[in-house]
């Protein structure tokens, strides 16, 4: 019997031997039956962490870049010619066959599966009412933050809000729910865990989804969806907590002061826990650099262009500690080579093990949206748009700007483009940024030389393919998106 690939992984497995009894540490633990499962409080905590594990998931995190960089005019893909699936978002030719489309399709709705199971196996758990609430709220927040991830990709997609585990064939019911549904689902979801979710943790809990973090992923979504005065309020929620704040550039990516004060939401991982580390420090160094640049080398993905390159102004700090152009070899020689160190790890004990968090919102992304959503609601020249604007400014070591360089709100917008863009290189925003701002299609058909695009770009683009599998899985209800 056929089985479409997004319920075929709602079996418990993936919810309880992805997990065990610590928040940091997912590894397998037990291969228990669900029914026999969930029975204490510290069952309902390991089946949270299994929730919690889907974020690390490569169709999830690691290969986030993939469509938030390569797609833009950010990076090109690793150097080498056998190799054209990232190619394929890099110059636009996307088959519905790519791996990475499919990926992430499986990987998002793994992560509602576990979710939507876990909802209905702490409910007769006996814990105290204001903990079930919490993790609750924290599974909220992961299925919410993971329906988010899958409408802005592929935009219509299946809303499955219960566990199909009696009765996996009642997934061929699903077809594609409107767009708007979806984001009204995510939004709902944010909502109702921001509700319940605490401010912050102490200890082990470090590093869990908090209040601020539900408030400015409800921000972001607003502002997807050009909600300006819902996306502004909940944004200045995250400011008016005064527990965030900018630190120095490079402590924002040191794998030692990580969930420090500018932190709001980044994806856990840890080394020497057998597979919860992060590969971004090996991937993104260059290949062929031996141990150079880290131990055990690294594979070349995600390379800056030159266009990024010269998009930082003169004395920008964040230049230097977010790429290089060359580096030195173990026999003394200069290299020329463009690569990403802005995830640093020079000695992992295993390659790709390495614990460097994946950053989703910074506390400068928090203030950035905020200044967004102000200009767009009416532009100041000397108000908090503005100040906000600068307080980024000022950590690069950049000059502050004022009405005379940036006079009305269509310059603030392009403003707003050119900082965002230095300020999260290689944090997978930059091709959700130009598709938010509806920039995508000039901003990289005019690029289209350089870049070496197979066809000028469409609003068919803003969108990627379905993956063709679940397509032949269920032709009755899934349907491809336009121009693939």
């Amino acid at each position: 019997m056929k089985k479409s690939n997004i319920y075929l992984y709602l079996c418990f497995l993936f919810v309880v031997a992805s997990c065990s009894k610590k928040f940091i540490d997912l590894r397998p633990e037990s291969s228990a039956s669900v029914v026999d499962f969930y029975k204490t409080a510290d069952d309902a905590r390991v089946g949270l962490n299994g929730v919690y594990s889907s974020l690390q998931t490569a169709g999830v995190s690691t290969n986030n870049y993939v469509f938030g960089e390569i797609s833009s005019d950010n990076t090109l893909p690793v150097f080498s010619g056998t190799v054209t699936d990232q190619d394929e978002f890099d110059r636009f030719y996307i088959r519905t066959t790519n791996p990475f489309i499919s990926e992430r399709w499986n990987d998002c709705y793994k992560g509602i599966a576990a979710a939507n199971l876990f909802f209905e196996r702490i409910a007769p758990i006996q814990i105290t009412d204001s903990l079930k609430q919490r993790y609750i709220a924290e599974a909220k927040f992961i299925r919410g933050y993971l329906y988010f991830e899958l409408v802005r990709t592929y935009g219509d997609v299946p809303l499955v809000l219960k566990s199909l585990i009696s009765s996996l064939n009642e997934g061929y019911n699903y077809g594609r729910n409107p767009s708007a549904e979806v984001y009204a689902q995510v939004e709902k979801d944010l909502s109702e865990a921001e509700a319940v979710l605490a401010v912050s943790y102490k200890g082990a809990d470090i590093g869990r989804i908090t209040k601020g973090a539900a408030d400015a992923m409800l921000g972001k979504v607003y502002l997807t969806e050009h909600k300006y005065d819902a996306a502004a309020t909940a944004l200045l929620k995250v400011i008016n907590l005064n527990i965030y704040d900018t630190v120095a550039y490079a402590d924002a990516f040191d794998p030692a002061k990580k969930n420090g004060k500018e932190s709001v939401f980044e994806v856990q991982f840890a080394a020497g826990l057998n597979g919860e580390g992060n590969p971004w420090p090996n991937s993104f160094a260059p290949l062929n650099s031996g141990s150079a640049i880290i131990a055990f080398g690294g594979d070349g993905n995600n390379r800056p262009t030159q266009d990024l390159i010269n998009a930082y102004e003169p004395g920008d700090i964040r230049k230097d500690l977010s790429l290089a152009t060359s580096y030195v070899n173990a026999a003394g020689q200069t290299i020329s080579d463009v690569f990403v160190k802005k995830y640093r790890n020079p000695a992992p004990a295993v390659k790709n093990d390495n614990p460097n968090n994946i950053p989703v919102i910074r506390y400068a992304d928090v203030v950035l949206m905020y200044a967004e959503c102000l200009n767009e609601k009416a532009y100041d020249g000397s108000g908090d748009a503005m100040k906000y604007l600068n307080m980024i400014r000022t950590r690069a070591r950049l000059p502050v700007k004022t009405s005379a360089d940036i006079p009305d709100q269509g310059s603030f917008r392009l403003a707003m483009e050119q900082e965002r863009r230095v300020e999260f290189a290689f944090e997978s925003q930059r091709w959700w940024d130009l598709v938010r701002t509806g920039r995508a299609i000039p901003v990289i058909n005019g690029k289209a030389a350089s870049i070496n695009i197979v066809q000028p770009i469409t609003q068919n683009n803003m969108v990627f393919p379905i993956p063709q599998s679940q397509i032949d899985i269920n032709k009755s209800k899934i349907k491809q998106n336009l121009g693939y």
